[in-house]
């Protein structure tokens, strides 16, 4: 069986074809390299450019460091490797598209002005950061129903419920699907549904489900009368997009319900499948107008590969009844594919406004130098800045890069806790009692520069009482880290410090 299993391993087979492009692209490069010698010397004036490009334009640095270190080490292959994939995104059809779509999304997203009046006239001390969600393309919504579930247990069951209740139509996107006691409940309500006449879309990551699903899970799906696609579906030829995931959560109802957080369908984030302890997630549900945001985010992605909706509002619904939540809230979406650092952006908002705390809980703390000072600037004014971490990894070398980063933090006067019971997967931000945000969207590059992801932002509403609660019920069962408890020898450190410059990679 585990013989069997290895030989039709997707990831064995793409390593090896990885490994044998990179094995051409030497072969060729020696080739070219011994019969013209000029090309050679056109790279290293090329890397020189590259480098001074790449440092003049670049907005997170720290991420493109990677490309500065590979381009000094090795001026030729590493220009040479650059260029290849920088070609690469510009004839991309999928790039192409999902950038099409991205520019046709905005005209269906809208705000309210006199929202956007009553936010500023509300929140005064806010003012700057509440208005860059709707300058990036994501209108608030006042008063609309939102539920929030500390565990992806308890919400999976609500997902279900609003699921049997379908009329028109149901759209899920999910970086991973994997057949088990959680999606299997899932596809049996699809299939009913399809029968009943329901339209069913099932889009996934095909990174993210390459372990868990076959290659051709979605045709299986299509055999069910269910849409199904795989988003940017792996290919064994190296290059710049397969960087850049669907890492979004999104299940959309009729339009009226909507649900997201940080759990993926696969049994291991409802506690059925246990492998890391406990498993620490959420889910939440958006009811009301503000669906209408993240509906518009999952049909972008989705025609960006199956081009068949020419006019968005025909999913848009007629007469909902919810119930009435006080505050305002805005589901937002991050992409890698335009110049907008939305999610951190939120995130370091919600840093610098912070008054009085500001709590924090992500799986994975890989960050760059603005993210660091933002987080250390905003402990040094005397806000209380916690982080919850896990206790148990889920990879353990990631689990020690985001150790690597505590010593820094602690020592600035921020509060560092692991969830000891197992592994926090949940992506939460909460202040002052005041705002919060909740989504996929993990403390660390891929999440913050190379991924698709979403979020919820919200400010006054009375589910940050849920929130808080939650945090507070954690606490309890962390254990609070010092730097006494971050000893480690000298070639581990020295190990950490230098494989960091790679992490947007891992």
């Amino acid at each position: 069986m585990k013989m069997k299993k290895l030989l039709t391993n997707r990831l064995i087979y793409l390593g090896l074809a990885a490994l044998l492009e990179i094995m051409i692209y030497i072969a060729l490069f020696r080739f070219v390299r011994d019969k013209a010698g000029w090309v050679e010397v056109i790279l290293h004036i090329a890397a020189v450019v590259i480098v001074m490009h790449i440092i003049r334009t670049s907005r997170h640095l720290s991420s493109d460091m990677m490309w500065l270190v590979l381009i000094m080490i090795a001026p030729v292959p590493g220009t040479a490797i650059f260029l290849i994939c920088s070609a690469d995104m510009i004839r991309n059809k999928t790039y192409r598209s999902i950038v099409k779509e991205q520019k046709k999304a905005v005209t269906y997203l809208q705000q309210d002005i006199q929202v956007t009046e009553e936010l500023q006239e509300n929140y005064p001390a806010r003012r700057s950061s509440l208005s860059f969600i709707p300058s990036s393309g994501y209108p608030f919504y006042r008063n609309q129903g939102y539920d929030y579930y500390p565990l992806g247990d308890i919400g999976w069951k609500v997902m279900l419920e609003e699921m049997k209740k379908a009329e028109h139509y149901i759209f899920m996107e999910y970086f991973i699907i994997e057949e088990g006691e959680m999606f299997n409940s899932m596809l049996e309500i699809l299939e009913q549904k399809v029968r009943e006449g329901v339209e069913c879309r099932v889009m996934y990551d095909d990174m993210g489900s390459i372990d868990t699903i076959p290659s051709s899970y979605a045709r299986k799906l299509e055999a069910k009368g269910i849409k199904a696609v795989s988003f940017n579906r792996i290919t064994p030829i190296i290059n710049v997009i397969m960087n850049h995931r669907d890492h979004r959560k999104i299940l959309v109802i009729d339009g009226k319900t909507a649900f997201t957080g940080g759990i993926n369908l696969a049994d291991e984030y409802i506690n059925v499948k246990v492998i890391h302890g406990h498993w620490k997630d959420n889910v939440v549900r958006i009811q009301g107008e503000a669906v209408w945001s993240l509906l518009v985010t999952f049909l972008t992605n989705w025609n960006a590969l199956r081009h068949e909706d020419t006019d968005y509002n025909v999913f848009r619904p007629v007469g909902m009844n919810f119930p009435v939540q006080q505050g305002y809230i805005a589901p937002y979406a991050d992409t890698p594919l335009d110049q907008d650092l939305t999610a951190q952006s939120i995130y370091e908002d919600i840093l610098n406004s912070a008054n009085d705390y500001v709590y924090i809980m992500t799986p994975y703390l890989i960050i760059d130098s603005e993210m660091i000072n933002t987080l250390i600037h905003t402990a040094r004014k005397g806000v209380d800045v916690r982080i919850i971490m896990p206790g148990v990894p889920d990879k353990k070398i990631v689990w020690d890069i985001g150790r690597s980063y505590y010593p820094q933090l602690l020592e600035a006067g921020v509060k560092i806790y692991e969830y000891e019971p197992g592994f926090v997967h949940a992506k939460v931000f909460l202040s002052d009692d005041i705002c919060a945000t909740v989504g996929s969207i993990n403390l660390d590059y891929r999440s913050l520069y190379l991924h698709f992801e979403n979020g919820t932002f919200m400010i006054g509403a009375d589910t940050i009482r849920d929130i808080r609660r939650d945090f507070e019920e954690t606490f309890e069962k962390c254990r609070q880290i010092h730097l006494d408890d971050l000893k480690t020898g000298a070639l581990k450190a020295i190990f950490l410090s230098g494989i960091r410059i790679f992490t947007p990679m891992m």
